[in-house]
């Protein structure tokens, strides 16, 4: 019988291959979201030095996933939550050490994942507002609520219609408003 769906093989052997890899990103996937939550937990706790290198780890399985991504596009979708999770791990990184929030090009994140970042940056950044309320800090309590006040509105700038995106958004306001209740 003669085949007439050429190179079936091939077809066959990158489908293989192709599972291999998406299993492969998504084991990946898992270490880069513990190291970039357990950066955040650190920065909470001033060890600025452990969560660099924890976030330099996962900087470092980002690389080699995205060679995967580049041989099969398709597959980014898998690693998009891990780029979030690592970008929101170092723009709060950058603001406790730089007093800076970097952009998606220097954290070499594409734009809906920055966004996503910078929304679930409030509620970190919230975070800190109250560990430094209840030290009396005001003048940095002003600081974090301006900076989230910055975020909010860069966001509302956006026209992000009813996805997941604008739904993150939207918490940036209880985040905003549970800041200027301290």
């Amino acid at each position: 019988r003669t085949n007439t769906i050429p190179l079936t093989k091939e077809l066959a052997a990158y489908i293989k291959e192709e599972d291999s890899q998406r299993e492969r990103i998504i084991t990946q996937s898992r270490i880069i979201l513990k190291h970039s939550k357990s950066a955040i937990y650190s920065i909470h706790r001033g060890e600025f030095k452990q969560a660099k290198q924890l976030l330099d780890d996962a900087k470092k399985v980002i690389a080699e996933l995205r060679k995967i991504i580049k041989i099969h596009p398709h597959l980014q979708y898998n690693l998009d939550n891990a780029l979030e999770e690592y970008a929101e791990a170092s723009c709060f990184y950058e603001y406790q050490v730089n007093k800076k929030i970097p952009s998606f090009k220097e954290l070499e994140v594409d734009p809906i994942n920055y966004l996503g970042a910078l929304s679930d940056l409030t509620g970190e950044l919230g975070r800190k507002a109250v560990i430094e309320a209840t030290a009396k800090n005001i003048k940095r309590v002003e600081e974090i609520r301006s900076t989230m006040e910055e975020v909010h509105g860069v966001l509302l700038s956006m026209d992000l219609r009813n996805g997941e995106l604008r739904k993150k958004s939207d918490s940036i306001k209880w985040n905003l408003q549970k800041v200027e209740e301290l």
